[in-house]
């Protein structure tokens, strides 16, 4: 285990130190959003894998904006991604403006969700714009708005299974990393895991995979 620049790596995870002081009461009400978030999407799985009628408005778009809300960053700063395995790559199920840009292959060395996906293990890194990375989808403009680089970036792995169907990245988009807002937290990668779990359940009935 080593420190570098705020952020403190353990087996090979790493893993962003807080800059902001504990604050009891926010914790509390970004857990329990957390918690409901989960219990949601466990309710939306439950409902499609019944084929029941209450599933119907179901919308993927939907899920990654109240992800958006609950890690407090933009819904054009959530991205999920399903595996191919027959194809072996990554494509995009949302952003939706990024579903016919392209796919990633899960050879690549430079693209963070590909390793994301053969690893099998959660990152976090508050230096991605300063990385080697594949940058081709940061160019493309969603909602309108003009491209913004990524500076942050939480990546980890959807399992259904013990077997990695998808990936979910979350990031911090700015002219600067200053300007991208707080780095991501430990804290914040345990929300994604929780959320991991049922979004598993989501993509093997939206994927087939």
């Amino acid at each position: 285990m080593y420190s570098l620049e705020n952020r403190e790596v353990t087996d090979g995870i790493c893993r962003a130190e807080p800059l902001l002081p504990p604050d009891p009461a926010r914790d509390t009400h970004q857990m329990s959003s957390t918690a409901g978030l989960v219990t949601e999407l466990e309710r939306i799985a439950t409902a499609l894998n019944a084929e029941d009628g209450s599933a119907s408005q179901f919308s993927l778009a939907s899920v990654a904006e109240k992800i958006a809300k609950t890690l407090s960053v933009g819904k054009d700063e959530v991205a999920i991604m399903g595996v191919s395995t027959r194809w072996r790559h990554l494509h995009f199920l949302v952003p939706e403006a990024l579903k016919n840009v392209g796919f990633i292959p899960l050879s690549s060395n430079s693209a963070l969700a590909a390793r994301t996906a053969r690893d099998s293990r959660p990152e976090i890194d508050n230096n991605f714009a300063t990385a080697r990375h594949a940058a081709v989808f940061e160019g493309v403009k969603i909602n309108s708005e003009t491209p913004e680089s990524i500076q942050k970036m939480l990546s980890a792995p959807i399992l259904s299974e013990g077997k990695v169907i998808g990936v979910i990245q979350i990031s911090r988009k700015g002219p600067s990393a200053a300007n991208a807002g707080p780095d991501f937290t430990a804290a914040d990668l345990g929300k994604i895991l929780a959320l991991c779990k049922p979004l598993g359940k989501l993509l093997r009935r939206i994927t087939g995979e």
